[in-house]
């Protein structure tokens, strides 16, 4: 994930994930932190030293829309609620939809994030 200044991703990350980065990347025109999730998964946030000032993401550019991680039931769906709720970050809330339980949640640079659980 692309970040204007990982000063102020990381932090968010770290609260976001409840762990800090598990890697230090500055081999190349960027600096990176890449955070090992509980599922095995890695997550890495870069910032490029061509940041363009003032960029922020949008979901209807070309690219990413959002990045989602999935939850095995509502249970989980809900303890990610709680835990943004305790660590102070800002959600929509749970949606249910016709296809599933979704959580919400924007980084400091508007990417977007999106906890769910398939319906089924």
């Amino acid at each position: 994930m692309s970040v204007s200044d990982l000063s102020v991703s990381e932090p968010f990350y770290t609260k976001l994930f409840g762990t800090g980065p598990a890697m230090t990347l500055s081999d190349g025109p960027f600096q990176r932190r890449v955070f090992a999730l509980s599922d095995g998964q890695l997550f890495g946030l870069t910032q490029h030293e061509a940041v363009r000032s003032g960029d922020r993401f949008d979901p209807s550019r070309v690219g990413l829309d959002h990045v989602g991680f999935g939850c095995s039931d509502p249970d989980a769906v809900a303890a990610w609620r709680d835990h943004l709720d305790a660590a102070g970050i800002e959600h929509s809330g749970i949606v249910e939809a016709d296809y599933g339980l979704a959580l919400s949640v924007k980084d400091p640079d508007g990417n977007a994030l999106e906890f769910f659980m398939l319906a089924g």
